[in-house]
C-alpha cells in the first residue's frame, strides 16, 4: 500500500491544499489512526523520534518523515507550525 505514496520534504506541506473529505472509510481504521497519532505524539515529545505520515492532498498521495508536535481532533501539528488535517491521513508508522 505505501509504495503508491511519494516521499516529499516536510517544508513542502505548507504549499499543499487539502480537501475536507475523509480518506478512510472504515470506523476501525479511523480509530486506529487516532491511536497511532497519540503514540506518535508521545514518541515525538518524549524521544523526539521521527515517524512517517502517509497522507493525501487534493492531487496525490504523499508521505513525510517528521516529528509530531501536537494533535487536535482535526489537525496534526508539525514543526514550524505546519499542519496536516487528520482526515487526510491514511497511516502513521
Amino acid at each position: 500500500m505505501t509504495t503508491e505514496f511519494q516521499l516529499i520534504d516536510k517544508e513542502a506541506v505548507k504549499e499543499l491544499h487539502f480537501p475536507n473529505a475523509e480518506v478512510l472509510t472504515e470506523k476501525q481504521a479511523i480509530m486506529q489512526r487516532m491511536n497511532d497519532l497519540d503514540r506518535a505524539l508521545s514518541l515525538g515529545n518524549l524521544e523526539h523520534g521521527k515517524i512517517k505520515i502517509f497522507f493525501e492532498d487534493d492531487i496525490s498521495k504523499k508521505s513525510i518523515e517528521t516529528t509530531i508536535w501536537g494533535v487536535t481532533d482535526s489537525r496534526v501539528i508539525l514543526k514550524q507550525g505546519l499542519v496536516i488535517p487528520v482526515n487526510r491521513i491514511h497511516k502513521i508508522v
